[in-house]
């Protein structure tokens, strides 16, 4: 079903985009989260690895002496060269107690080791353990660590309020950034709803020479640009309704002086009539043309009716020998607040659409409360014509090689637009179309 009111805009993207201001403060945002989380990262990252490499060389050197200490004097132990560090000497005939009492320790080989666990209270404990393995002699170094722990976890805990700290701040930075840059863009907003309600003031001098100044200025050439457009369109239009409507009133006059002759024969007088309908319709044409051109609604109120019923009597005269009937039911008292022009043209279209692709059969013109029904027993109606039948330029799949460029149905949809009409059309309930125009 083709409908002549406006198509709604596609929503396929809508959910992809943001407010400019918006995706200024997320660049903030995140480029200010992401660069302190990096900067946390690395200054934690080289804090264990300074502070594990002084470990292991206090740690290696002070075994070390621990050792020499004892070389010189085994028949005493040797005084630790750091009080904060706990050494023990296992010799040859304590491995196995040393191995049933602290078995880690017993399986650990030469080097620095990292020890942690939990107490039988539950608190948690850490230490490094440097251990020297000899034939005779074990020497092993433990240096606690939970202390250095907790202010790791502290240290943690700081980093993390900083970042947190950090991007809260980049938010305010961002916010602040985005009021600053998209303040020229706003008033060039704002200028352009005053324009679009009629105040056409340049924007350019209002603003600076920069990428918004450019786009002012841009936009200054295509409003000039579209403003001679349309005033070119229009006195075009304007001209043509002028010079047409002219030589369309010596044709009337013309015709109404033959039709006053007495003598004429009934095929000339038929001619005539003939003649004097097509002038109508030029100028029905000619008059909703411009109403469209100038966007305006024609006062008037139109028998709907009688506007049928000579659409019926012109397309009668140009069925020519196809087995066609043309009539009209449904209720007489139909009205339109609109001229009598624009009805016309409106429902003309609709009933030559109708009598152009009915081979045989009938068609029917159904009035009702507030609409009009062209029924007609043509081959039907696709998909694809009944999404595409108003557009434009479009010709159904049924066209073939008749006359017209498609024009006749989109000034139709046109004039429902101008005077919240509605059309449409449907297939019919076993041949044909349906086509209903609903006056507002």
């Amino acid at each position: 079903m083709a409908s002549a009111s406006p198509s709604p805009r596609p929503r396929g993207r809508t959910r992809y985009r943001r407010r400019l201001r918006s995706r200024i403060i997320l660049g903030f945002v995140l480029l200010g989260f992401s660069l302190t989380l990096l900067l946390a990262w690395t200054t934690n990252w080289v804090r264990d690895d300074v502070e594990d490499e002084l470990v292991t060389d206090v740690m290696n050197r002070n075994i070390d002496e621990f050792a020499k200490r004892f070389y010189s004097d085994p028949r005493r132990d040797p005084d630790l060269p750091v009080q904060q560090m706990y050494a023990q000497v296992v010799k040859r005939q304590d491995f196995a107690k040393l191995r049933q009492e602290q078995p880690e320790w017993y399986a650990f080989g030469d080097g620095i080791h990292t020890v942690s666990g939990t107490n039988d209270d539950g608190s948690p404990f850490a230490y490094r353990l440097a251990v020297r393995k000899t034939p005779n002699e074990w020497f092993f170094l433990a240096y606690d660590m939970t202390e250095a722990e907790k202010g790791r976890r502290k240290f943690n805990r700081a980093l993390g309020a900083l970042i947190l700290l950090f991007t809260g701040l980049s938010a305010l930075i961002g916010w602040w950034s985005a009021s600053r840059v998209m303040s020229p863009v706003l008033e060039l907003a704002k200028r352009l709803k005053r324009s679009r309600a009629g105040l056409n003031e340049p924007l350019a001098n209002d603003f600076a020479d920069d990428e918004v100044g450019q786009l002012a200025a841009a936009l200054d050439d295509y409003s000039l640009r579209l403003t001679q457009v349309v005033q070119r369109d229009r006195e075009f239009n304007a001209d043509v309704s002028h010079e047409l409507r002219t030589p369309l009133a010596v044709i009337r006059g013309a015709i109404e002086l033959l039709l006053a002759r007495t003598e004429l024969d009934e095929k000339t007088r038929n001619r005539l009539l003939r003649i004097q309908r097509a002038e109508q319709q030029c100028t029905d044409l000619i008059s909703a043309l411009l109403l469209l051109s100038r966007n305006e609604r024609g006062q008037g109120t139109t028998d709907v009716a009688r506007v049928a019923e000579q659409q019926l009597d012109a397309h009668r005269a140009q069925i020519g020998g196809k087995p066609v009937v043309l009539r009209i039911e449904g209720d007489r008292g139909v009205m339109a607040d609109a001229p009598e022009a624009a009805v016309a043209v409106a429902l003309g279209n609709l009933i030559g659409n109708a009598v152009k692709y009915t081979a045989e059969g009938e068609v029917v013109v159904r009035l009702q409360p507030r609409s009009v029904e062209v029924i007609d027993s043509g081959p039907g109606l696709s998909p694809e014509d009944a999404a595409r039948l108003f557009e434009r330029g479009y010709r159904g799949t049924h066209a073939g090689h008749s006359q017209g460029g498609g024009i006749g149905l989109s000034i139709v949809r046109r004039l429902c637009d101008l005077y919240g009409w509605d059309v449409h059309v449907r297939p019919g309930a076993e041949r044909g179309v349906v086509a209903t125009l609903t006056f507002g």
